[in-house]
C-alpha cells in the first residue's frame, strides 16, 4: 500500500510541475477565455474540453493541482511541526505545561472546526496584513488557517508515543549514563515517533487538500481567476447538466489525493506490526 499511496502521489505531483509544460504542447492559455470554444467536446486540441469561459479543463486541474497540493502540503507540514514541539515538550516536561499544553489542544479540539474555518477565512485578509484577491496571498492564508486547526491531533498522537519511550528502559539507561535530556530526545525519541509521525502528516495532506477544496467551493478560499480544485467545482455546480465532465475531473482529482494519503498512512501502519 506505501508503494501504491506513494505512486498515486508522485504522478499527482508531477501532474501539477507539469501544468506550463502542458500549456505549451497544447498551445492554450490555462486562464485566457475563448468565448467562442464554450463547452467545446473532449479532443485532441482539448483532451477534457472547456469550461463555460472556452478555457482548456486539463489545463485548468492541472494548474489547480499545484494551487491544492501545496496548500495541502504546506499545512500538513506546518501542523506536524507545532504539533511535534507540542506533543513532546508535553510529554518531556510534564507538569504544569503538560496541564496547560494538553487543555489547548483540548478547547481547540470541542471547537466546530469547519464552521469556525468558515468564519475565519470568510474575514478581510487585510486585517492579518495579506493582499486582496492574489492567489499566493490566498494560499498563504488558508494554508495557516488549516494548520492552527490541525496540530491538535499531532501533538496528541506525539505526546502519548513519547510519554511511552520515555519511559521505556533504553531511555532510562541513556540518562543513568550522563547523556543530556537533549540528545535523549533528538538521538533516542525523535526517531522511535518517525513512523507516528509520518502517518499522521500523511492523513493531514488528505484532510488539508480536502478542507481547502471545500472552502473554495464555499468562495472562501482560493479566489478565481487562480484555479483550485474547490473553485472548479464551485463554477462547475451551476453547469452540471450542460457539462458534467467539469465537476467530475476536479471532484476526482480530489479523491484521488484523499486516496493516495490514506493508503500511504495505512502501509505505514501495517509495516509497523
Amino acid at each position: 500500500m506505501i508503494k501504491a499511496g506513494l505512486a498515486l502521489l508522485g504522478l499527482l505531483a508531477l501532474a501539477a510541475l507539469a501544468a506550463p509544460l502542458g500549456g505549451w504542447w497544447l498551445g492554450h492559455d490555462a486562464f485566457a477565455p475563448d468565448l467562442f470554444n464554450r463547452f467545446a467536446s473532449p479532443s485532441a486540441e482539448h483532451p477534457l474540453g472547456t469550461d463555460d469561459l472556452g478555457r482548456d479543463v486539463l489545463l485548468r486541474l492541472l494548474h489547480g493541482a499545484r494551487v491544492s497540493l501545496a496548500v495541502g502540503l504546506a499545512a500538513a507540514l506546518a501542523a506536524t511541526i507545532i504539533g511535534t514541539v507540542v506533543g513532546l515538550l508535553a510529554a518531556w516536561r510534564g507538569g504544569w505545561l503538560d496541564a496547560v499544553l494538553m487543555r489547548l489542544a483540548d478547547g481547540i479540539l470541542a471547537l466546530p472546526a469547519l464552521p469556525l474555518l468558515v468564519i475565519l477565512a470568510a474575514l478581510d485578509p487585510a486585517i492579518i496584513g495579506l493582499p486582496r484577491g492574489e492567489a499566493t496571498a490566498d494560499m498563504v492564508r488558508i494554508a495557516g488557517l488549516l494548520a492552527a486547526f490541525g496540530w491538535v491531533g499531532v501533538a496528541r498522537l506525539v505526546r502519548a508515543s513519547a510519554l511511552s519511550l520515555l519511559a521505556r528502559d533504553f531511555v532510562r539507561a541513556a540518562r543513568a549514563l550522563g547523556v543530556s535530556e537533549r540528545r535523549v530526545l533528538m538521538r533516542h525519541v525523535l526517531p522511535s515517533l518517525a513512523a507516528p509521525i509520518a502517518i499522521a502528516t500523511s492523513l493531514a495532506v488528505g484532510g488539508a487538500v480536502l478542507a481547502e477544496s471545500v472552502l473554495s467551493f464555499l468562495g472562501l478560499g482560493i479566489a478565481p481567476p487562480a484555479p483550485s480544485w474547490g473553485n472548479m467545482l464551485a463554477n462547475a455546480q451551476e453547469l452540471v447538466f450542460q457539462a458534467p465532465l467539469a465537476a467530475l475531473w476536479p471532484g476526482l482529482a480530489i479523491m484521488l489525493t484523499v486516496l493516495a494519503c490514506n493508503l500511504l498512512a495505512d502501509g505505514i501502519s501495517r509495516s509497523r506490526r
